[in-house]
């Protein structure tokens, strides 16, 4: 490791920033780095500019895989090496905004109850029961599971918060038959034991190939991961009368603004107001005249 990129590391570390953010910036400082075939403290506003188009128009990145890149740029000139940059310097491409794909619970019913095995099953039913994310599923131990309480402590997600979820007998019924099964020692969802033969977590990875594999048999025709079933987990809650602050408070969402998209999905709140439309006195469709057909010549 390069003294810059070490400068960097320890910035990170000293910031309390997540192991995810902190493998994702040095990347992008290497690829950065990389690019050009010089140090990065000898490059300024011009190669900043310079990769930012490298990443749109040669490796036709997403707009917000550029995003994360340039943030990381970002922090490396201002928070590492102190630079006085604008914040005009780091142009970030303007995302597009899309509605997330969103199940219907008889998709849940098919995915959960098409997973390959026990496990998977209760990978499945643990996203959506608790609308966690990939990440904090794989970090957790099986002493987080507070069958007393009814609820699974998600500890340090996102943001480094820790939040309680609540636990759903069903949940709770193919969690414990999914340990007398398994065993498992720290990690409620073990992956393969490293080296030293210590307990490892299972991977993102691992999740995701679980998901995917039983969308692939319960014939769903959508490009769903993991996070769709998150996104599940919150429509279907407030199409049933939860309310945005509680289904904010369950996702760990810091602004409320993230939380609102999900008024968008359901559809209990999209037919709730009148159609103007159905108000209007219009004659009946069977009194209008047929359009007049163009004979070809």
């Amino acid at each position: 490791m390069t003294h810059l990129r070490k400068m960097m590391l320890e910035e990170l570390q000293r910031r309390n920033y997540a192991q995810s953010t902190v493998d994702a910036y040095t990347s992008a400082l290497r690829d950065f780095t990389k690019y050009f075939h010089k140090p990065p403290d000898q490059l300024g506003p011009e190669q900043i500019r310079q990769f930012q188009l490298h990443l749109i128009r040669d490796r036709k990145l997403a707009p917000n895989t550029v995003k994360q890149r340039m943030a990381a740029v970002q922090f490396f000139f201002v928070r590492t090496l102190k630079r006085s940059y604008l914040r005009e310097d780091f142009p970030y491409p303007k995302v597009p905004f899309r509605l997330p794909v969103v199940l219907s619970q008889e998709e849940v019913t098919r995915l959960i109850d098409s997973a390959s095995n026990l496990s998977h099953r209760a990978i499945l039913m643990t996203l959506y029961s608790t609308g966690m994310r990939r990440s904090e599923l794989t970090h957790l131990k099986v002493g987080d599971v507070d069958s007393q309480r009814m609820v699974i402590h998600i500890r340090q997600g996102k943001g480094r918060k820790d939040r309680d979820v609540p636990l759903s007998p069903k949940l709770l019924e193919t969690l414990r038959e999914h340990w007398r099964c398994v065993k498992p020692k720290t990690w409620l969802f073990p992956g393969c034991a490293g080296k030293d033969g210590a307990d490892a977590p299972l991977t993102g990875k691992a999740v995701w190939h679980a998901c995917r594999g039983a969308v692939k048999r319960a014939g769903i025709d959508k490009k769903i991961g993991p996070h769709t079933l998150r996104h599940s987990f919150a429509t279907h809650l407030l199409e049933s009368g939860a309310d945005l602050r509680t289904i904010q408070l369950l996702l760990g969402h810091a602004d409320i603004k993230d939380t609102t998209v999900y008024l968008h999905l359901s559809q209990r709140h999209l037919h709730a107001a009148v159609n103007p439309l159905d108000s209007l006195p219009v004659s009946d469709v069977a009194s209008a005249k047929p359009p007049r057909r163009k004979h070809a010549k």
